[in-house]
């Protein structure tokens, strides 16, 4: 029993994961010890919505799930931990995590559905007509450009947009999302009660009602004052007509969303009295699951989407980056980067290059020094973000020293083109996380994510950085971030007020911390230490590379 919190002895905390490829669950108990996960993969568990990679691409950039998938997932994914013997009837509390940026459009009505599910049918035979659009946009979508500088103009500018909302304007953010729907499908935005992200879309599903958005995942709609924490007039009205009413009221991440459903009760055995805590997105669920507390920490996710990210006490938005309140203490903020070529980018130079296997990847990328020879490559499966570009591959060679002197090739050898790409990601996340004022060298890195087990890119991360990196026990963050974010909101729910301070957790997630035993999945391991003598190497390629990537960005 951990009593500094006051949690039952035989407590549970569970954490979802509604990711773009898959939906995970994380159960810890009150020593932060994992107790059970289970996970799903949509492509091959739900093939009847003839997903790839979780998403359906269309044309013109625009990539979106179906929404129902995310619902028949859930019911799967509880389902398979039941047959498993999960004890349901034990967890306190549960959150969870939603991909950012997706949106979920209910048709008229759908209220009345959620409110009255009954255990004895699916969710996704209750549902399958709860939505004005059947299809969600997705992080992944990049149709939108044009909306994209119509809200910025309507607000002042990019630099305006940035200051108020934590960011400037980007495609696969809800706000140019929502826009482009009212433009181009005007029926369809009339007939549309509500908006959810992800997050709280399946907050609802859970709670039977529409869930509250949270401040964090709030944060990457550009609708939100990021200081005020409420929906920005300015942005709002740039948006669509009517769209507050629609989008509901902001509320912290440490809050609770309600108690859980009777379709939850009765189906799975869950307890009358388990909180369902307010949803965030996967990014503040890894921050939170990787116990970010200290300035000078940087935490590196390695997924379908790569992200960077620190703790900041004064934020300064600007063109570059995003800034989020703090998902576990929204009186700081949280800084972050985001890329979307990630894993699957990785993924596919290792299939044409190491027989689809992540260990003659690994020694491919070891068999050439750091630097690689002076090659530079830039792989886009999709459109990027930083820098924004389109979907490409270019790859320069540059024995000068600097980016005038760079040469472009057609291809590289096997060994070269692996280790191309995990050093042109890295050096990427270097430059641009120095200039949204990450420290250089950080304190630490701590890295997360599938691609963190791959030696090769671990170290390659500590000498790109400068510093020593770390591991949690667990690569799946954003589930164990949820979970971890069930004990706080339920050890928030039986403190004080902190001063009367609006939005401020009563009780800090340190005190949540303070509970891991040995074993926890929260406890960090040290992997690697860097070679400081290619540390400082690194630093002419960093040079040359942010060179060649305003180059790209320019053409």
């Amino acid at each position: 029993m951990a009593p500094v919190l006051g949690w039952p002895e035989e407590g549970l905390f569970l954490g979802l994961d509604s990711s773009t490829q898959s939906m995970k669950v994380t159960a810890l108990d009150s020593s932060l010890k994992v107790v059970a996960t289970q996970a799903i993969q949509f492509d091959s568990a739900l093939p009847q919505y003839g997903t790839t990679d979780g998403v359906h691409r269309g044309p013109n950039s625009q990539v979106t799930s179906p929404t129902l998938m995310w619902v028949e997932a859930l019911d799967l994914v509880l389902a398979r931990l039941q047959e498993a013997s999960f004890p349901f009837e034990r967890v306190a509390a549960v959150s969870g995590s939603g991909q950012q940026h997706g949106s979920v459009y209910w048709a008229n009505g759908a209220r009345s559905k959620l409110q009255s599910l009954r255990p004895s049918d699916s969710l996704a035979a209750q549902l399958k007509d709860a939505f004005a659009t059947p299809a969600s946009p997705v992080w992944m979508d990049s149709s939108t450009a044009k909306q994209c500088k119509e809200i910025e103009d309507a607000v002042g500018g990019p630099l305006e947009l940035a200051h108020l909302t934590g960011s400037r304007a980007y495609e696969r953010f809800t706000a140019s999302q929502i826009r482009k729907l009212y433009q181009q499908q005007p029926s369809v935005y009339e007939h549309c009660e509500r908006i959810s992200l992800v997050s709280s879309f399946m907050a609802s599903l859970l709670i039977g009602d529409y869930a509250s958005i949270d401040f964090s995942d709030g944060a990457g709609m550009n609708l939100m004052d990021l200081r005020s924490k409420t929906w920005a007039p300015a942005a709002v009205q740039a948006t669509a007509p009517g769209l507050e009413a629609k989008l509901g009221e902001l509320a912290p991440g440490h809050g609770a969303a309600g108690k859980i459903h009777d379709y939850f009760v009765k189906k799975y055995g869950f307890s009358e009295d388990c909180t369902v805590v307010n949803w965030s997105g996967d990014n503040p669920n890894s921050f939170a699951g990787l116990a970010l507390e200290k300035p000078g920490d940087i935490a590196v996710s390695l997924g379908t989407s790569d992200t960077v990210f620190g703790v900041v006490s004064d934020p300064n938005p600007g063109l570059e980056g995003h800034v989020f309140p703090n998902p576990v203490d929204p009186s700081s903020y949280m800084t972050m980067l985001c890329y979307k070529n990630g894993s699957l980018t990785r993924q596919g130079v290792r299939d044409r290059c190491a027989d689809k296997s992540w260990e003659h990847f690994a020694e491919l990328v070891q068999q050439v020094s750091p630097g690689n020879d002076d090659l530079h490559g830039f792989y886009y499966d999709e459109p990027e973000i930083l820098p924004p570009v389109p979907a490409g591959v270019l790859r320069f060679e540059c024995k000068g020293n600097s980016a005038e002197d760079a040469t472009p090739v057609s291809s590289f050898d096997d060994a070269h083109e692996c280790r191309a790409i995990v050093e042109g990601q890295l050096l990427s996340m270097r430059a641009h996380s120095e200039r949204i004022g990450m420290p250089s060298p950080p304190t630490r890195v701590i890295v997360t994510g599938g691609a963190s087990a791959n030696q090769a890119i671990v170290a390659t991360t500590a000498d790109v950085f400068g510093c020593d990196v770390f591991a949690a026990a667990g690569t799946d963050s954003a589930s164990l971030g949820a979970a971890l974010r069930a004990a706080h909101s339920l050890l928030c729910s039986q403190a004080s007020g902190r001063d009367g301070r609006p939005h401020v957790p009563p009780s800090p997630f340190s005190d949540v911390l303070s509970n891991a035993a040995d074993g926890s999945a929260i406890l960090l391991t040290k992997i690697r230490s860097p070679d400081m003598k290619v540390y400082g190497e690194y630093g002419k390629h960093l040079t040359i590379r942010s060179a060649l990537e305003r180059l790209i960005a320019g053409m």
